[in-house]
């Protein structure tokens, strides 16, 4: 996985055994394991990194009033039972020309009021809910789509956005 990972060296001595990736890869999702040993002593621990993915059906940046495809994805196992939009914290109306599929989010003719900060939160038949925030760029006839952040359950589970840095 290098040159993506790194650990703080200068962190060891206090007891931070991070590992650092950057960016995170869709393949990077798995069970992570550290292990240290420190005079007679061992220590372990053990990590799910959960990766979710969004991905543009055309190559940004997208012109203003084409059709546009979001998708969004995790390396969650169980059966996914709903994706919600959320459109600067407002979950989206049903009314609107928005069309969900399959964790998808399509729409029709983007416009400058779609701009901001966009939220896919997917939800699986074990109630895992997994979530990932992007800043949606409009400008002028261009789209441009960038991460901004990831959410996810508590330990031992973290989930990344895909092209993110995960800690």
């Amino acid at each position: 996985m290098r040159p993506r990972v790194t650990v703080q060296d200068s962190a060891l001595r206090s007891g931070d055994f991070s590992l650092r990736i950057s960016p995170v890869r869709s393949s990077d999702a798995g069970l992570y394991e550290a292990r240290v040993a420190h005079n007679t002593e061992l220590l372990s621990c053990r990590l799910q990194l959960g990766v979710v993915t969004v991905t543009l059906s055309q190559p940004s940046p997208v012109v203003e009033n084409e059709p546009l495809l979001l998708s969004c994805n995790s390396s969650h196992r169980a059966r996914l039972v709903e994706t919600c939009w959320f459109h600067k914290g407002h979950l989206l109306p049903t009314s609107r020309p928005f069309c969900f599929w399959r964790g998808a989010h399509f729409m029709l003719r983007p416009a400058m009021s779609d701009a901001g900060s966009w939220r896919c939160q997917l939800r699986y038949s074990d109630d895992e809910i997994v979530s990932a925030t992007y800043n949606l760029q409009i400008l002028g006839n261009v789209l441009l789509l960038s991460g901004t952040g990831f959410s996810g359950p508590s330990n031992p589970i973290v989930y990344a956005a895909a092209g993110s840095a995960a800690d």
